[in-house]
């Protein structure tokens, strides 16, 4: 169905270009309103506005890109708009968090990418749990050492306590147990019944209950007031030394200290970091050396075919915008 009126979206020249045949077959009568570096269009009637992966390059949560900055300054310029499409799966960026504070409606790309992460996520327990840190650091020094002096354990039957069960939890769970491990859901609510995989699942409230339990403790939740440094050195002296974490939620839900220290201490077994309080991680930042540690730079989405996941999400709900229906993946401001 095409609207009365053409759909003018803002969004850069790299997304017109490569993005505008998925958005035209959704939405027939669009008028892009396309910024450039160098150029600023009018503004005037465009309700909406895209924002694409190439607006964050060379930047990070901490240190946004200039074209993601310059984009955002712009569209707090467009006197119409309404809605902003994201990128990324959550809205946690402190910028989006400005937009909505302000009125404005913000809907996330949340599912996009959640193959792609948890499938880093299960690379990361496989290299952690078959200990292939080891193995390339014995390739380095051109050592033969097999690791049948100090066996890995069995993955079969052990646990991972998943926090955050939206599409990448709920993936990464699926595929945990199709492994063999036994897999403990952590969640919002209370009462509703495990997807797919799950054995079980608790509430953020009982997370410390399951922790002794936990042979991995996988965080794939969005950053909120809830999830804020859900994890600190109370949670995780209660993993058992085995234990080995993977974050690829927010470097904010864990206490980054707490972690490092229990990491140094050897009071767990190890971790698959791809994001931190503080992005790029320093380069004295002892993360980077500890042989037990995997440190991924925020890379657990990559994929070549993101980007126009990311795009028929956005015109999905550009038909959705025309036909007057809800938008899909609004975020709570």
């Amino acid at each position: 169905m095409s609207p009365s009126k053409p759909l003018r979206v803002i969004l850069s020249e790299f997304a017109w270009k490569t993005y505008g045949d998925i958005l035209k077959a959704a939405v027939g009568d669009i008028e892009p309103r396309i910024v450039t570096p160098d150029t600023v269009p009018d503004l005037a009637g465009a309700e909406i506005a895209f924002v694409t992966r190439d607006m964050y390059l060379g930047g990070t949560r901490s240190k946004p890109a200039p074209a993601f900055v310059r984009f955002i300054d712009i569209l707090r310029g467009a006197p119409d708009l309404k809605w902003l499409h994201t990128y990324t799966a959550g809205a946690d960026h402190r910028f989006y968090v400005e937009l909505m504070a302000q009125g404005l409606t913000v809907a996330t790309s949340a599912g996009a990418n959640s193959d792609v992460v948890a499938h880093s996520a299960l690379s990361g327990l496989l290299a952690l749990a078959r200990r292939l840190p080891a193995s390339i650091d014995s390739q380095r020094r051109h050592a033969w050492e097999p690791l049948y002096s100090n066996e890995p354990r069995d993955l079969l039957g052990q646990r991972a306590v998943i926090v955050g069960l939206g599409p990448i939890g709920q993936e990464i769970g699926r595929l945990c147990a199709a492994f063999g491990l036994k897999v403990t859901g952590v969640r919002h609510t209370a009462g509703l019944t495990p997807p797919a995989g799950f054995e079980r699942c608790v509430t953020y409230s009982e997370l410390a209950s399951v922790l002794p339990d936990a042979d991995w403790l996988i965080l794939s939740c969005p950053l909120s007031d809830s999830t804020r440094k859900i994890i600190n050195a109370e949670k995780l002296a209660r993993l058992p030394a085995q234990a080995h974490i993977i974050n690829v939620a927010r470097g904010e839900v864990v206490e980054q200290s707490d972690l490092l220290a229990t990491l140094q201490a050897k009071k767990i077994a190890g971790a698959y970091l791809d994001v931190f309080e503080v992005e790029p991680l320093p380069p004295d930042a002892g993360f980077w050396d500890l042989p037990n540690v995997l440190v991924i730079s925020h890379s657990a989405a990559a994929s070549d075919g993101h980007g126009r996941r990311v795009a028929n999400a956005f015109a999905g709900n550009l038909a959705r915008w025309a036909e007057g229906k809800p938008l899909l993946n609004v975020a709570e401001a």
